[in-house]
């Protein structure tokens, strides 16, 4: 039977490697030059640092890990039964891959908080996993390149991650738009309608809205046991249109009486503030619709989209109040936002904005047609290698024509020959694969050679 991968994981061959190695180094620099750190945790965690931190349907998306050994010889009957299939999976299954990046950096906060000195600023570039439908865009072995401060309520790091978000792009060629939105504002909004206790329903559904529509959303509400009414004072809002401040304005005349609402209205009227003095090269717009999916956001929330690519979110993050205190370190702020490697690369590779040297490999190939070629070649390949060309040696003794045909085939540009007639004069003929010249010169000046 042919071997094959699990569905939602790809394998990436070494030019698709090299790209994404190029969108890692890019992101990587940002964050190092404004001054983060980086840390990594482990693949997996203990399944009670994971559930219950990404809401009821994000759990049902952790992958969990079977316990070593003969994990079942403890089950009861009972356990196996339809009512007590919980307890059995909490008995075999202790651990499971990280979900995000977030929630394993509160655990290595609270774990390590003796060694940190805070504000802490780290950055991580590792896989997650989510057991989620594979489809365009959304895989279940993923990349994330998450930045946070944690250990400070200041909005300048919130700005900072607005420009951490431009900078990036910039350097990547991908023009975009980031939405802002803040959870105190959705608060503040649930409040004005009535259904305060209707928040998680509220948020989830508008966050929809730009795949299914108003009408849609407002049905979904319904279905909640959201009344007409209440939906009837939502829509408008969602509406809105105008510049930032001038939806801000508007909220704050209708938010007048939740200091929810309007904790959210100055903390966005603070960060749009900074803002115009920045003026930041990509789109920046105040989305009343953007919720996040994730129940532990608590001030201001992000979502970045590629303008010229048909795909979903490609950045996202915000504000999170006491996602430590659920580990036993409480009143510690942080902000942070996760760069999506996979679509971004998936979006760079619609619009081919890949530059050409990604693809550089191999330059030079030296062929191999004998014993005493190969003494000749090995030092004047080393000379090369420590002068940074990247070479290699054919290392088998295959006719020449053969060793041309792998060289095209791996696209390499130059290929080296060096047989009995170069050897006697101390020369080294040198192949243009694309174009088919063929110069020789004296071995000594090979390092002045332009490859």
């Amino acid at each position: 039977m042919k071997p094959s991968i699990p569905s939602g994981t790809r394998d990436f061959s070494p030019v698709e490697t090299a790209k994404r190695t190029y969108i890692f180094d890019a992101i990587r620099s940002v964050f190092k030059i404004f001054g983060f750190q980086q840390i990594e945790t482990p693949a997996m965690e203990n399944l009670s640092t994971l559930l219950g931190k990404y809401g009821e349907e994000g759990d049902k998306l952790l992958f969990k890990i079977l316990n070593s050994g003969d994990a079942f010889a403890k089950l009861t009957p009972e356990d196996l039964s339809g009512t007590g299939t919980g307890a059995a999976s909490a008995k075999v299954c202790e651990k499971g891959l990280r979900y995000d990046l977030t929630v394993p950096f509160a655990r290595y906060v609270v774990q390590h908080q003796g060694e940190i000195a805070f504000p802490f600023r780290r950055y991580q570039l590792q896989p997650v996993w989510r057991a989620d439908r594979p489809q365009k865009g959304r895989y279940r072995e993923f990349y994330q390149c998450d930045v946070d401060v944690v250990g400070s309520t200041s909005l300048l790091n919130e700005v900072e991650l607005v420009q951490i978000v431009d900078a990036v792009f910039q350097k990547l060629g991908i023009a975009v738009t980031l939405k802002i939105n803040n959870r105190k504002l959705l608060s503040g909004i649930a409040e004005l309608m009535g259904a305060s206790d209707k928040l998680t329903e509220i948020t989830v559904a508008i966050d929809k809205i730009e795949k299914t529509g108003l009408d849609s959303v407002k049905s979904e509400l319904r279905e909640h046991g959201v009344s007409d009414e209440a939906v009837a004072t939502l829509e408008p809002i969602l509406l809105l249109g105008g510049a930032p401040e001038e939806k801000l304005q508007a909220l704050s005349r209708l938010l007048a009486n939740s200091a929810v609402g309007m904790a959210g209205i100055q903390e966005l009227s603070a960060i749009f503030g900074y803002l115009e003095h920045l003026r930041p090269t990509c789109a920046v717009e105040l989305d009343l619709s953007l919720a996040r999916g994730l129940s532990y956001y608590t001030g201001a929330i992000f979502e970045v989209k590629a303008n010229d690519a048909e795909m979903g979110s490609i950045t996202g993050g915000g504000r999170y109040d006491n996602l430590t205190g659920i580990f036993g370190l409480p009143n510690v702020s942080g902000v942070g936002i996760s760069f999506g490697a996979d679509r971004i690369y998936d979006v760079m590779a619609q619009l081919n904005l890949f530059p050409d040297s990604t693809q550089v490999g191999t330059q030079v190939m030296f062929a191999n047609l004998g014993a005493r070629e190969e003494l000749y070649a090995i030092p004047l390949a080393a000379q090369l290698r420590k002068s940074g060309v990247n070479v290699e040696i054919y290392p088998d003794r295959k006719k020449l024509q053969k060793q041309l045909e792998y060289a095209d085939k791996r696209s390499i540009p130059y290929v080296v020959i060096a047989g009995e007639n170069e050897m006697s004069q101390q020369n080294v003929a040198i192949k243009n694969m694309k174009t088919g010249e063929q110069r020789v010169l004296p071995a000594g000046e090979i390092l002045n050679f332009e490859f």
